[in-house]
């Protein structure tokens, strides 16, 4: 379930979501907060409606393989997408993912099909991300993402991430400076200290001056990332505009409760989840 709290995105937000989910059986609501100012080797390659798989040469030698999956039609925005976990999401050169079950690789048909062209991050060489992600040397990986994500159409860039890779983003968006980036959306971060040993409160987020989301289920049972911490999360930016959206729900397929098959992915409530996030991101501007 979601419940909604009134905010300045009430009637844009809850237009554009609202609308779409009262379709379904069971009512749906949403609660939202805001928070206001305190030489490259391609692999494969597609064009509008296809895939394109790419290795990043990085300047240690070493290799950022991107996948940009586009929309059929011209792309209306481009979603830069950074996995929780230790990231290896195994892209192969044809484009195959060996492993698919995170929200961000599960969800990009839905947001194919509402225009959105996406770009999934793999881990670097293949080595676990964890404790990585909000190093200066990472930001300099990001920004060749996003310049990866610019060269393929002509649109708004976000980018997001989910549990541990939104410390990625969050890095990514207070490294990002002029107008290359639309926003941040920041789904189920990882805010309490944990194996990794580090948060999205290392990445900087007093250097944010991007829209930013946090989006946190409240069924979510992951130690490490509380939904109770969510507004701290967005106060945490307070160069910038933030907008918290609560949701509720979804299903575990494991006992692992920080599993991506779980509350703590939105397993179950993917397609509420990415409507919510769409309507942020069209208030926003995309």
């Amino acid at each position: 379930m979601f419940s909604h709290q009134t905010g300045r995105l009430r009637s844009a937000l809850v237009a554009a979501v609202l609308c779409t989910l009262s379709i379904a059986a069971d009512a749906s609501t949403f609660e939202i907060h805001h928070h206001h100012p305190a030489n490259e080797e391609v692999i494969s390659a597609a064009s509008q409606g296809g895939v394109l798989v790419r290795d990043l040469p990085l300047a240690d030698g070493g290799f950022q393989r991107v996948l940009y999956d586009a929309p059929p039609s011209e792309p209306r925005g481009i979603i830069v997408m950074f996995p929780g976990g230790a990231d290896d999401i195994g892209i192969e050169k044809d484009g195959v993912i060996k492993h698919g079950d995170n929200f961000v690789v599960r969800s990009r048909d839905l947001w194919k099909a509402k225009g959105y062209g996406v770009v999934l991050v793999d881990a670097i060489d293949h080595e676990s991300m964890r404790g990585k992600r909000s190093t200066a040397a990472y930001a300099e990986v990001t920004r060749e993402i996003v310049a990866f994500a610019h060269e393929q159409a002509n649109v708004p860039v976000w980018v997001m991430g989910t549990s541990q890779g939104s410390i990625a983003a969050m890095n990514a968006a207070s490294h990002e400076k002029g107008s290359r980036l639309a926003g941040v959306i920041l789904t189920e971060s990882v805010s309490i200290l944990g194996a990794s040993h580090e948060t999205v409160f290392d990445a900087h987020p007093d250097d944010v001056h991007v829209p930013a989301l946090v989006v946190a289920n409240k069924d979510d049972q992951c130690w490490v990332a509380p939904p109770s911490m969510a507004d701290a999360i967005a106060k945490s930016m307070r160069n910038t505009h933030s907008t918290v959206i609560f949701v509720q729900g979804g299903t575990a397929h494991s006992s692992n409760q920080c599993a991506s098959l779980s509350p703590h992915g939105y397993y179950g409530i993917e397609g509420e989840v990415v409507d919510a996030i769409a309507g942020w991101m069209e208030h926003a501007g995309a």
